[in-house]
């Protein structure tokens, strides 16, 4: 199976179409009368689907089991044709597109099987994907025309003791959402940070390093009286987050705020932190610069 272990659970939905397409109005009458030996072709067919749905990952060997919380079947006739509708709704890491076509299939599968008696020209058509919704194609703001200064707060990078890992992550993350970037690294010296945030022009400044608790940590102490409004909502994020993952992430300072309608954040500075921190938040973080413009985001 894919990794789905870094991503965040958010609210999906999927839409999916089958066609069943009979032979004769004859056909049609029965159904709508109740009138085909095997049963109730709607209701079976609607039970069998539900059971579709649920059984995705027991059949798909790629597909993830996950919590089903809602199955809506709807059905149309236009002609000869029953169009039929599967919604399937999940708050999770990962999509429900395949649940929805499968359940779809199945529903078309059951009303096949219940209809060749009575009909032996009826077949199934048109198998697809109508919609879907959740996750980053859906809630995820692009970045293209925004523009980010990433800044590693290291004593020891700063003297070439030690490579930096953590903000090359988070410029490698950044540029996969369409942002420009600078890079720099700098010590952990509240002097060059205050002037940094205060000279900021970029829409984006992200300091990785110096969150912890240690005696040189001064990233936060230093950033938190600059900013105009902050971002709790931003920062209880990248904490749940990492402590779902590694308990030591509670000791994180990791800050979030705006200052004159430029963002910054204070990201750890260890590889796995930096990368868990952008994982949590971005890209949805990026609807931030459409509030501040003061766009409606649908």
């Amino acid at each position: 199976m894919v990794d789905i272990t870094h991503k965040s659970n958010t609210l999906r939905e999927a839409t999916a179409q089958a066609i069943v397409k009979t032979s004769s109005q004859h056909t049609i009458d029965m159904i709508q009368s109740n009138q085909i030996p095997k049963g109730n072709v709607f209701e079976m067919a609607k039970a069998a689907g539900l059971l579709g749905v649920k059984k995705t990952p027991d059949l798909l060997p790629d597909c993830h089991p996950l919590p089903i919380e809602y199955t809506g079947i709807e059905y149309e006739i236009a002609g000869l044709d029953i169009l039929i509708k599967m919604t399937v709704k999940t708050i999770y890491k990962t999509g429900v597109e395949v649940e929805a076509m499968h359940g779809a299939s199945i529903v078309a599968l059951t009303m096949y099987d219940m209809l060749k008696p009575v009909d032996k020209g009826v077949e199934i058509s048109t198998i697809k994907l109508l919609k879907k919704k959740g996750g980053k194609s859906s809630y995820g703001a692009k970045g293209q025309g925004l523009t980010a200064n990433v800044v590693v707060c290291s004593d020891t990078i700063s003297k070439g003791e030690k490579e930096d890992r953590a903000g090359k992550i988070i410029v490698s993350k950044l540029e996969e959402y369409g942002l420009t970037t600078n890079y720099s690294i700098i010590p952990d010296e509240p002097k060059q940070i205050k002037e940094l945030v205060i000279d900021q022009l970029d829409d984006l400044l992200i300091f990785t390093g110096g969150t912890g608790a240690g005696p040189r940590d001064n990233t936060p102490d230093t950033i938190r009286p600059l900013l105009d409004t902050m971002l709790q909502g931003v920062e209880e994020q990248m904490r749940r987050y990492g402590q779902e993952r590694m308990p030591y992430a509670m000791l994180s300072r990791s800050v979030a705020g705006i200052r004159k309608g430029k963002v910054v954040l204070a990201l750890p500075g260890s590889s796995n932190g930096a990368r868990e921190c952008m994982d949590s938040i971005f890209p949805h973080l990026l609807h931030v610069f459409h509030v501040l413009k003061g766009k409606r985001h649908d």
